[in-house]
């Protein structure tokens, strides 16, 4: 079997591995605060509203709020909620949180009260920030203990009130404590430490090469890792910059990528609607765009290459584990591959079910209060299993085929959905595809499919185009035409809420 590439390959030529140490800086919030003490008067965040925080702003604003937040009785791994749309005081009070020893759990601001109440009951948090007035009324009926909107509109501590010890957390302290998204069943607690949010951030700055040149247009939501713990931690640790905008918005983004901007990170969804949009040439400007959170069909690759002049990095991570893999920054970018393994990843497959198992500072150490599922999701030797099955082509870049746990195996044969979809989703006409297992007395299960396309598309016809590429036990034997396939707040599509009967 073809050996996945070492990471060693991410790195400029003439550095040596061994001197990367991805702990060096020990925190996220001492590096932050380091950064903005160094150059006070660097522009770092711009708010919706057009306003800029220098670097002085922010270390000003988060030893105020992280005051107020010491004196109404939150300390060292108190757990907090922390919930809204992307802005500047969204990101303050996630640092001052991280530098007063706080543990965030990040929520999706549009979650129903059923949806946080199973959060709050297993995270147990003492306090909330919530942007949405009625999620704070939710919290206040939970009983927690200290509340407020992300302005974090505490009483400021009185005269004489000591001041509290920031940054010295150590990087073993949790810090993160983000949700699995439940598709399997009840959400989990990923607790995720100071050091390996550290070592994510840092080998992502090496990879791709971040630098404090760099301005990042920022759209991705805040309560998720791709924008929380890509976007914003990596523009802090970089000392870089980043635009933060509330929202996508295909014209806004391309205005931007005009004007100063560097560096663009989206997901697919995101892609289809900026490569079909007047102007889309002004991502050429762009000196690095990166995808990811779900997977960037080969078609949809090349369309973006052609029309943008933009080679896309798709990259790959998980809540357990932020970021694992990358397409190289120097080196060819492969439709359809996810690359290679960042700077302190090991990668391996399971040399039986190919499922994709890894190791490094950047992996969690378990799930909160869950010892059964955790000691389920690593092996004796201590790698944590993906859950996701890989393959590796001749130069050891990484695809991913697909989730152990969506695996159809019908008539005794594996089938993975992502290599039906691709096919399904090449064919004219059709927006989007998902491929799940339908029971069946005779097969176990029968692939079916849901294809999202007009009415003007004939689905035996893609069906029948799709299948003459596949063994007969991997086509799709029903399909059904859907107006829009069931995502999450990422794009990506739910498989668990299609009908399989």
């Amino acid at each position: 079997m073809t050996q996945p590439a070492h990471w060693s390959r991410h790195l400029d030529a003439g550095v040596d591995p061994d001197s990367i140490d991805l702990l060096r800086r020990v925190s996220l919030p001492a590096a932050w605060v380091a950064n903005w003490t160094r150059e006070p008067h660097r522009q770092v965040l711009r708010d919706v509203h057009g306003t800029w925080s220098t670097g002085a702003d922010l270390l000003a604003r988060t030893t105020e709020v992280a005051a107020r937040f010491a004196g109404a009785g939150l300390g060292r791994g108190d757990r907090v909620l922390l919930s809204g749309r992307p802005s500047t005081a969204l990101v303050v009070a996630h640092c001052a949180a991280f530098r007063l020893g706080l543990v965030v759990v990040p929520v999706n601001d549009a979650y129903s009260r059923r949806e946080l109440e199973v959060i709050a009951d297993d995270a147990r948090p003492v306090g909330a920030v919530l942007e949405r007035a009625e999620m704070r009324k939710w919290a206040t009926a939970m009983g927690l203990r200290v509340i407020t909107g992300v302005e974090v509109d505490l009483p400021a501590p009185g005269a004489g009130a000591p001041s509290p010890t920031l940054d010295d957390v150590s990087s073993h302290e949790p810090a993160l404590l983000p949700y699995t998204s439940g598709t399997t069943g009840r959400p989990k607690g990923a607790l995720l430490s100071h050091g390996n949010l550290l070592a994510s951030a840092e080998a992502i700055l090496v990879a791709w090469r971040w630098t404090p040149a760099d301005r990042l247009i920022l759209c991705l939501p805040l309560f998720h890792m791709h924008g929380l713990g890509v976007g914003v931690h990596g523009t802090l640790l970089a000392g870089a910059s980043a635009l933060l905008l509330d929202r996508f918005d295909a014209e806004l983004v391309l205005s931007e990528a005009a004007d100063e901007a560097t560096m663009f990170f989206g997901v697919p969804t995101m892609y289809s609607r900026l490569v079909d949009a007047p102007g889309a040439e002004r991502m050429s400007r762009l000196r690095f765009c990166a995808s990811g959170s779900a997977p960037l069909s080969p078609d949809l690759h090349d369309r973006i290459a052609a029309r943008c002049g933009q080679r896309i990095v798709e990259r790959y991570g998980m809540t357990e584990t932020v970021m694992l893999t990358s397409n190289p920054y120097d080196g060819d970018r492969r439709p359809g591959s996810v690359g290679i393994a960042f700077p302190g990843v090991d990668l391996r497959l399971d040399p039986t079910s190919s499922e994709i198992e890894v190791r490094g500072p950047n992996v969690f150490g378990g799930y909160l209060d869950r010892p059964e599922a955790t000691a389920e999701s690593f092996t004796t030797d201590g790698w944590f299993r993906t859950g996701d099955i890989g393959a590796v082509d001749d130069d050891g870049y990484v695809a991913i085929v697909g989730r152990a746990k969506e695996l159809i195996i019908s008539g005794g044969y594996n089938v993975y959905p992502r290599e039906v979809e691709d096919l399904l989703r090449a064919q004219p006409g059709v927006v989007d595809a998902a491929v799940v297992g339908a029971p069946s007395p005779e097969w176990g299960e029968i692939v079916t499919a849901f294809v999202e396309a007009g009415p003007e598309v004939d689905l035996d016809a893609v069906v029948a185009a799709a299948s003459a590429e596949l063994a007969p036990y991997k086509r799709p034997r029903a399909v059904h035409r859907v107006d829009a396939l069931p995502r999450n707040a990422m794009g990506k599509v739910v498989r668990g809420e299609l009908p399989t009967s």
